[in-house]
């Protein structure tokens, strides 16, 4: 039996919501044809009963719904006699909690704090300092786990696999150390090809590649590199900027994207090194680059409950993340902050500057 709804004008839409898996929410329901998204979002919210309202995005045959169903059914040429079906999306899985205290201090490195990350299932983190070493911490003791030596100049940037079976560093002084973090012992002999310091590192995406091999460097030389941890050597050399490389990101489809200090951003197909194209409209130095799945390219082997998954078929599930801002400000070191990195559940921020601690932020 249809449920009914008050109408405004007297017209109305036979409509059924349903979930994207297909289950429907309750039974069908008349609406106004006037009925807008966020009329749904109301509607949704009171059915699923949710003690807090929570936000939806709707699809009318894989499109989404960004007007009244009047208009959209006009346009779409769409017979409002017949039931037209509406699928919710969620647009948060889970929420980031406001981080507002420290939760604890970390002191260990006798330089500054230049490079910090969390592992994908959240459960470790990894610090660079000019003091040369890279550490890593147990976050559930608080405790250093391993101390890894061998870089001859600052380590500055650092990044995990997605699997969480290797880490990677690059330092001021050009060269690349893959370490193994069971051990903290260092994968083999350094990576050797960049000729100034190392600007950013990221790894291929689990879901492209399992078990991870392939990792990209970007370099003040101007040049990207792309190395195999298996063969211990650079496959594949990304030349075209004529400035430094700034960053660099491994995308969710394959490709490369590195920004420069030539105000360019520049895209590569992965097999062969070959530009795909190139992005221009900045006035200055592109100093920093993000994706809008760069989270799940991040964590890709573990879900945010630090459950690995067992497939690639599970990997390969696409998640939608709305992460809110975080408008607050938090006090606590002594002196300039050089690295942040937000945990896999969202609960935690690591941070490290010059005062040589590490401090987590707690929500």
């Amino acid at each position: 039996m249809a449920m009914e709804v008050e109408e405004t004008d007297g017209k109305t839409v036979l409509c059924l919501l349903t979930d994207p898996d297909g289950t429907p929410l309750g039974s069908s329901v008349y609406l106004p044809q006037n009925t807008e998204p966020q009329h749904l979002q109301q509607i949704v919210n009171q059915l699923l009963k949710n003690e807090e309202r929570l936000p939806y995005a709707f699809y009318i045959q894989d499109q989404e719904l960004l007007e009244s169903l009047g208009k959209y059914a006009e346009k779409k040429k769409i017979s409002v006699e017949k039931v037209l079906n509406i699928v919710y999306q969620p647009q948060a899985v889970f929420r980031i909690r406001p981080v507002h205290r420290c939760s604890a201090t970390i002191a260990g490195h006798t330089e500054a704090v230049l490079s910090v990350a969390f592992s994908p299932d959240g459960q470790h983190l990894a610090s660079g300092s000019g003091d040369t070493t890279v550490r890593l911490w147990d976050l559930n003791t608080q405790t250093p786990l391993h101390t890894c030596t061998g870089h001859k100049n600052w380590v500055l940037s650092i990044a995990w696999s997605p699997d969480g079976k290797h880490l990677v560093s690059g330092s001021k002084s050009g060269e690349l150390q893959c370490w193994d973090p069971l051990t903290g012992n260092p994968s083999g002999n350094p990576l050797i090809g960049h000729k100034k310091w190392i600007t950013g590192i990221s790894w291929e995406p689990v879901h492209l590649s399992s078990p991870c091999r392939r990792f990209v460097s970007a370099s003040k030389d101007g040049d990207a590199r792309i190395w195999d941890v298996t063969l211990r050597k650079s496959v594949i050399c990304l030349s075209g900027h004529t400035l430094a490389v700034t960053c660099v990101k491994w995308g969710g489809d394959g490709v490369i994207y590195t920004g420069s200090q030539d105000c360019t951003i520049k895209v590569w197909e992965t097999t062969q090194g070959k530009l795909i194209r190139e992005l221009k409209g900045h006035g200055h130095w592109v100093n920093s680059l993000t994706l809008s799945t760069e989270y799940v390219l991040r964590t890709g082997a573990f879900d945010h409950t630090c459950k690995q998954y067992s497939s690639s078929e599970e990997m390969k599930k696409v998640w939608d993340i709305r992460a809110r801002a975080l408008k607050q400000d938090l006090p606590g070191h002594a002196d300039e902050v050089f690295a942040v990195d937000w945990s896999p559940d969202g609960g935690k921020v690591a941070s490290g500057g010059k005062d040589r601690v590490l401090k987590l932020w707690m929500g």
